[in-house]
This record gives structure tokens, sequence and C-alpha cells, in this order.
């Protein structure tokens, strides 16, 4: 017994070894100042997540769960890592079982993005994919039968995440803002899918004590999604029966990660906005991004324009959630839009004129 017990805990260290390597291999991402014509004195700053290895946001989520399940006991040589995702998550976590030569399982629902599949599958992943109400429960069967771990993201998403340090996201966009005209911004922009990025990120505003008084944190949230209801009404018990069109955000029940007490202000944005803003955006950056980081573009100009009304100045940032190469075979789609009996450009103006 002690002799498994030695060869497992050098496996885990090995283990660890090669994702503590991928992070050092990572150079942080990028910071892209985009000046506002439409808000005057306003800078809004974008921190491209699509450039991590496995090309999203994720990449650091996917990171946090696996040392936390290694750390916890939970990861051990050939565990089958099993996780309930629409795509991105899981995608970065298929990248780190292929680096740790460990079996993936990603439970998706039935409809997501062909071009996500084939990520997972070339990180070698397995796809089942279920009808949305039964993503989770699929999950977690499967890791039961197979004797694996179900990382369960949206449960362990804001547990997971060092929120103090340690180069998670809000210490690494507090560090490159250091040095621009507004380094401690007016907002901050994210979206909930987990909630682990908002809850990092309002954690470590009231945690850098300078940025209290100055940076507020504001949730974005699609439709079909009871995030805002939740926050508004201060209820955890909501469910929707209506799978979401933004795929990585938005959830049809409230998720444990979710933590409403370090938000700030949340607004809810329609999803013809959400993809009309990732239209917007990637003409203004000249590539493509995705509807995820349409929904973040479309709430920071909501409030770049409320505080140039009011002639202030200074700093948001917001996030680049994914590259939209991912939705070639959606929103970069001539037609698609359309065909969801969606209008992106009555969105646009619309907002335009808010």
């Amino acid at each position: 017994m002690a002799g498994d017990d030695s060869g497992r805990r050098a496996w885990v260290a090995e283990a660890l070894r090669r994702i503590e390597a991928d992070a050092r291999r990572s150079a942080d991402t990028h910071l892209i100042p985009l000046t506002l014509p439409e808000a005057p004195g306003i800078t809004l700053y974008l921190k491209d997540e699509s450039t991590h290895p496995s090309g999203s946001l994720k990449h650091r989520l996917a990171r946090s769960l696996f040392l936390y399940g290694l750390c916890n006991g939970l990861i051990g040589p050939g565990t089958t890592i099993v996780e309930a995702s629409s795509g991105s998550t899981a995608i970065s976590e298929a990248f780190f079982a292929r680096l740790l030569g460990l079996p993936f399982v990603a439970v998706v629902p039935q409809g997501t993005a062909a071009r996500k599949l084939q990520e997972i599958a070339f990180h070698g992943g397995q796809c089942v994919e279920v009808p949305a109400a039964r993503v989770y429960a699929e999950a977690e069967a499967i890791a039961r039968q197979r004797g694996g771990h179900y990382m369960d993201q949206f449960t362990h998403a804001e547990r997971a995440t060092d929120w103090r340090g340690n180069n998670n996201i809000a210490e690494s966009l507090f560090n490159q803002l250091a040095l621009e005209p507004h380094p401690l911004p007016r907002w901050i922009v994210v979206g909930a899918g987990t909630g682990g990025t908002s809850a990092t990120i309002g954690r470590y505003i009231r945690y850098r004590r300078e940025a209290v008084a100055t940076t507020r944190l504001a949730v974005v949230d699609p439709e079909r999604s009871v995030f805002f209801d939740a926050f508004v009404q201060g209820r955890r018990d909501l469910a929707g029966t209506e799978r979401g069109r933004i795929e990585g955000i938005g959830r049809p029940r409230v998720k444990p990660s979710f933590l409403p007490p370090v938000i700030d202000r949340m607004l809810r944005v329609p999803d013809a906005m959400s993809f009309a803003a990732a239209l917007d955006l990637s003409q203004r950056l000249g590539r493509r991004v995705g509807p995820s980081t349409g929904t973040n573009f479309a709430g920071a100009l909501h409030l770049a324009r409320e505080l140039a009304a009011r002639g202030e100045t200074g700093s948001i940032a917001t996030l680049i959630c994914d590259a939209g190469e991912r939705c070639d075979d959606t929103l970069f789609t001539p037609g698609w839009l359309q065909a969801q009996g969606l209008d992106a450009g009555a969105a646009l103006r619309d907002s335009q004129a808010s």
C-alpha cells in the first residue's frame, strides 16, 4: 500500500510540474486599448484571453480546476476526466488532460458549434452530445461509470481559483493597467458562465484596497439566463427551460460559483445585440471575436456612454473571451442570424441610438 501511495504521489508531483511548466511557457495575455468615438474621454481595454494555448479565457479556469483536483486527491494516474460544457471549458480541459496523459470526456449540449467539437477531439477528448437539460446528470453518470472525476466547473470555479494573486486574471489586468493614463478602471465588465471570473475579479477589487473606491464590477447576462433575475431578486432558486444562444455565458439555473455580493451591477443584453456587437468589434479590431465577447462589448459601450454623457473620463476593461473562428459555422456564416430570427443590424442601430 505504501508503495502504491508513493507512486501516486510521484505521479501527482510530475503532473503539477507539467501544469506549472505550461503556465511559465505561456506569456501573459495582451491588453488592447481601444478608443471609442461614441464615448469621448473613455478608453476601453480588451484583455485578449483568446491567445492562451487552448484558445480562450477558460484556459485559466481549466488550469485551476486541474490543480484543485490534483491537490485534493481527486485526480490520479489514469483518472478519466469528465466535464459538462458548451465548448470552451471542455477544449481547455482536454488540452490539460492530454498534457497529463489522461482520458477526457466532454458532455455537451446538442447543437454545440461544430468547430468546438473538432477542437475537443483535436486535443484527444471524446464528445458526448445530449439534450441541454441532461448535460449535468450525464456527466455525473459517466464519471461514476468510469470511476473518473467530474470536474464540475460550475461548482468549483470560484473555490479553485486563487483570487488573491498567483497571476490570476484580475491581478494580471491591474498590473497591465499600472502605467496607463487611468490605471484604476471605472468599470470591469465580464459575463457569467460558471461565475468564477466575476467572483475572482469582484473579490480582487476589494482585496486591492486602492481600487475599492474607484473600480466597480459589472456582469452582463444574455437572454434565457437566470443570473440577472437572481441578482435583482436576491434568489438562487430560479430556473429556466430554454437553452441560451450565447455559448459560454448565461445559464438556465444559478450556479454555486455565482456570487452576487461581489457584483456592483448587472446588465441584461439581448442576444441580437450580443451578435451585433461581436460583428462590430470584429470590424474595429480587424479580427473575429465571438458572441460572448460581443456581450461584454455591448455592456462596456453602454457604461462608456453613461460616463461620457456625464462628462466623466476614465477607463473600462473587459475581455476577449475566445476567437471568433470558433463561430465560423454560426455567426460568421451568411444567413445564420436571419435563420435564428435575429436582426443584428437593427440591434446595432438601437445600441448606437441609446
